[in-house]
């Protein structure tokens, strides 16, 4: 991934005096709490730092949320390298949660691997249980590389997006994704894949339920 360039003059005309002042403090902030990134800008709430892991060149919008529960020591967020996201992302994870690298994820996406109680399987929880006291039930996360996760998409637990696959705008992904296809929808299904043959994204037939 190459990483572009930009003259001062350049940075000047495009965020003007207020913003550079603004883009400095955040550069400063960045380099306080996250050395390895690239800019996160200000304000973010971290939760769990020590279980979290950030790779080189990560950039965020403002607003970003990471929660990390954990218990022991062990990385339960993970986030590879040249990550992007965008304004108001969150992330929260107590198993699991593993971002590949050169990600790009658009504002107001949730991620996570977790709900508080049951409602599939075996054991069920009672209406009658306070939501937040409920049992904490959790499934792994994985995107892979080159995913690119669209505008207010929520990413549910136990779900596994494959290197290259595109997730569109609102959509509620309860179940993997294969690699190098387009999911859109609630709950997102498949409306493309990649065909390397033709070197073109072909549309698929959506079968209604």
């Amino acid at each position: 991934m190459t990483i572009k360039t930009t003259s001062l003059s350049e940075t000047f005309n495009r965020y003007g005096l207020l913003g550079m002042v603004r883009l400095f403090f955040d550069l400063l902030i960045t380099k306080l709490y996250f050395p390895n990134a690239r800019i996160v800008r200000w304000p973010f709430f971290i939760r769990g730092k020590k279980n979290i892991f950030i790779g080189k060149n990560f950039t965020s919008g403002v607003g970003l949320r990471v929660d990390a529960f954990s218990a022991s020591s062990e990385k339960v967020i993970q986030i590879g390298e040249n990550v992007e996201v965008n304004d108001y992302v969150h992330i929260g994870a107590v198993h699991s949660v593993k971002i590949g690298n050169n990600v790009l994820i658009a504002s107001k996406v949730f991620i996570s691997d977790h709900n508080h109680g049951s409602y599939s399987g075996s054991k069920h929880s009672c209406p009658d249980e306070i939501p937040s006291a409920r049992e904490i039930c959790f499934s792994s996360v994985e995107i892979e590389d080159n995913v690119w996760i669209g505008e207010g998409v929520a990413i549910m637990p136990g779900v596994k997006i494959g290197r290259g696959s595109i997730v569109g705008a609102n959509s509620v992904v309860t179940g993997s994704i294969p690699p190098e296809t387009i999911f859109a929808g609630v709950p997102a299904r498949k409306i493309k894949e990649f065909n390397r043959e033709t070197g073109k994204w072909t549309k698929v037939q959506v079968v209604s339920i």
